[in-house]
């Protein structure tokens, strides 16, 4: 029995022409000049300093493994604030909100979740470098190799990939309510579910197969790894030799909490529980204030990445001196 107020679907040109109205901040006008200046500033530096670490990676000759992913985050986090940032900016400038079209709302989503899944599974992938590491050390230049690491990487973008693009098609196949208006700055999963009309927990079904898979395996991927080196450090008798044990880990472990604190937030819970207004406040930290602290965090604690930031800024004044 078709609900009240749904777009006819009947008509495979009603969706692909269809344009969604993204409501943005438009409770927030008074506020809207000083979080453009904010959100332009934190965008701005994001993509400066993600930049400069790809750049700075491609560039070094000897790349360890832990280079290599760094590069990829990196990568992820450039393409990943490119996605919404941008149309979040807009949604500040325009008062009466900013619209999008179905197939570009529909793209929009799929890169927001395919990125956001890869780091996922990256940060699964540089846990179990950690392990080899710790658990391993005589091993680990076998079996983190250039080549282990770039299959790797691979195999993290096109899980995530695939995924994301069930996800996103099971979304857009959902009978959506005829208002279009999206109570947030991009399009994300939730905001887009809750358009639909059903009352029913079969919407719900897709996304939560998406955080099975996205949130949940690499999680317990992460806690395997962590869990053996804890029981390797309990071994190690001498405490300086654990502290710098531990130490490589802590960069990691503190993007991985923020990265699943955000998501498990907005992702893991039931529709009846979206609320706009807290979703947005949380999402505009997850899209823009993370993304800055992974990369203070990566650079600024990690001796390799800050050695050949320091190498590329010599090679620069020594070109600009010749």
């Amino acid at each position: 029995m078709p609900c009240e107020g749904c777009m006819e679907r009947d008509n495979a040109s009603t969706g692909a022409t269809m344009d969604f109205l993204l409501l943005g901040f438009s409770e927030l006008l008074h506020l809207r000049v000083l979080l453009f200046l904010i959100f332009l500033i934190v965008h701005l530096v994001t993509l400066a300093g993600n930049m400069m670490i790809f750049m700075a990676v491609v560039m070094e000759p000897s790349r360890p493994p832990m280079l290599l992913f760094l590069c990829q985050l990196s990568a992820i986090e450039l393409c990943y604030t490119l996605v919404v940032v941008p149309k979040a900016l807009l949604s500040l400038v325009v008062v009466e909100g900013s619209t999008i079209s179905f197939l570009g709302c529909a793209a929009q989503m799929h890169l927001f979740v395919a990125l956001g899944g890869a780091e996922c599974f990256l940060l699964a992938a540089m846990s179990y470098d950690r392990y080899v590491a710790i658990c391993q050390p005589l091993r680990y230049a076998a079996v983190m190799s250039e080549g282990m690491c770039l299959r790797l990487a691979l195999a993290c973008g096109l899980a995530a990939f695939a995924v994301a693009l069930a996800l996103t098609v099971a979304v857009f196949r959902l009978p959506l309510c005829r208002s279009r208006r999206i109570n947030h700055f991009f399009c994300d999963v939730p905001a887009v579910l809750h358009l639909a009309c059903t009352q029913s927990y079969a919407p719900e079904l897709p996304l939560l197969a998406a955080c099975v898979l996205l949130l949940l395996l690499p999680f317990l991927l992460i806690l395997a790894s962590y869990v053996c080196i804890a029981v390797a450090l309990l071994h190690i008798t001498s405490s300086v030799g654990r502290g710098k044990a531990f130490s490589t880990c802590i960069s990691h472990l503190a993007i991985t909490l923020l990265h699943y604190g955000c998501a498990t937030f907005i992702y893991i819970r039931p529709k009846s529980s979206y609320s706009p207004a807290r979703d947005k406040v949380v999402s505009l930290v997850y899209t823009n204030i993370t993304p800055l602290m992974y990369l203070l965090i990566y650079s600024l604690r990690n001796k390799e990445v800050r050695g050949i930031l320091r190498k590329m800024l010599r090679r620069k004044k020594i070109a600009q001196v010749n």
